[in-house]
């Protein structure tokens, strides 16, 4: 039996996330850290890879570069039940490819002293009075603190915090070569996302982005949707990649865990971070929260280390009434109104006004900290056109 401070499951951005923040802030403790990976880097994953800027503003803060190959977009395209938009800006999105990014976050963290266990799948968690025991694929650990940042499914969430289903959306997606399409996003360094199938009941949108695949340009495609049947997702997406001339591709499913309000962030011992805890039930983009999450459960997870108190009733707190709560809050309302009966009126406001939709834009990327910023700031911005980043400090 092994025994570590503080033990993390899984090793994409939530789990890296977690052992950079923590290497900055207590580099002993970080090497008495372990990270448990079921995979191997650069494992598989299945997602569109998108990096918004608040991604990367929270890699620079890391210390972290982005270094893999990767795709500029500073075009997008939104298609609407009632009109479609065009919008280019600065650097909207990033396109990576999971199993490169995860890898080099993962290098990162091993450069900084974090020990990583790749091929080492945890099978048996459970507690033995004030501690966590874990068994792998390999061996047995004891530990008083765990960051789950094992996904969707997360065995950590269902065995230590909450047995309940959650909130669980669904994407599916493929990968097509340009060169076997008439689609010129690519060139125009172009993402699209498509909306028009709300108004025939879907809750969700299709897209498709610009991306490398071993040095060959593609566009990846996929649906998301918060409630709809899996036959009716791939029915949609196969209209969406016959209008662009393409082959049909090998199609992954996968789960998306959407945050919601009551459900539970922490249990004793435990941390819940990235898809574990819940993501944007809007979009489905995980990865800026997953940093996010991360960055805070390193910090009450030392936090708790020193002070012996292992509730992390702390940590689920600070999410809940922190600008990451809030903004995961808005994205649920979101949903409300943009995938219920109301989705006309919400649809025709972003796509008439200019002004909603730079304000939406950069709220949603976190662009000059609009993420932070009030609902009074946002309709000040909209009645004057005033987008300026806010003169006070705001809170974290």
């Amino acid at each position: 039996m092994e025994e570590r401070p503080l033990i993390i499951v899984g090793s994409g951005p939530a789990g890296t996330g977690a052992a950079l923040r923590l290497a900055q802030l207590d580099p002993v403790l970080a090497g008495e850290t372990l990270v448990l990976e079921k995979a191997r880097h650069p494992r598989h994953k299945v997602c569109a890879g998108g990096l918004i800027p608040h991604s990367l503003q929270l890699l620079e803060a890391l210390g972290v570069e982005l270094t893999v190959p990767h795709v500029v977009c500073d075009r997008a395209a939104v298609l609407t039940p009632v009109r479609n938009v065009s919008y280019e800006g600065n650097d909207l999105c990033r396109v990576i490819r999971r199993n490169q990014f995860d890898a080099s976050l993962a290098a990162a963290a091993r450069r900084r002293g974090i020990t990583i266990r790749e091929s080492e799948k945890v099978i048996e968690v459970a507690r033995e009075g004030a501690a966590i025991r874990l068994v792998t694929e390999r061996g047995c650990y004891r530990t008083r603190a765990v960051i789950a940042a094992d996904g969707s499914g997360s065995l950590l969430r269902r065995r230590l915090v909450s047995a309940a289903r959650g909130c669980v959306g669904r994407a599916i997606m493929g990968d097509i070569p340009i060169a076997d399409t008439d689609w010129n996003g690519f060139a125009a360094q172009r993402y699209e996302f498509n909306f028009t199938a709300v108004a025939r009941g879907l809750r969700g949108y299709t897209w498709a982005f610009p991306c490398w695949i071993d040095g060959v340009a593609h566009v990846n495609v996929g649906i998301y949707a918060v409630d709809t049947p899996g036959a009716r997702l791939t029915q949609l997406l196969d209209d969406a990649v016959d209008r662009m001339a393409g082959k049909r591709p090998k199609y992954e499913a996968f789960p998306i865990r959407w945050y919601h309000e009551r459900e539970p962030l922490a249990g004793a011992g435990v941390m819940l971070a990235g898809d574990a805890a819940g993501v944007d039930p809007l979009m489905g983009e995980g990865i800026s929260f997953a940093l996010e999450y991360g960055r805070r459960a390193a910090e009450a997870a030392a936090a708790a280390l020193a002070s012996g108190d292992f509730s992390f009733a702390a940590y689920e707190r600070d999410i809940r009434s922190s600008w990451l709560g809030k903004k995961l809050r808005r994205l649920h309302l979101g949903v409300r109104l943009f995938y219920g009966p109301t989705w006309r009126v919400w649809f025709s406001v972003a796509a008439h006004s200019r002004r909603a939709q730079e304000i939406g834009l950069r709220w949603y990327n976190g662009v000059d900290g609009w993420d932070r910023r009030s609902g009074w700031d946002a309709l000040r911005a909209l009645w004057s056109g005033d987008f300026a980043p806010p003169a006070r400090t705001v809170p974290a």
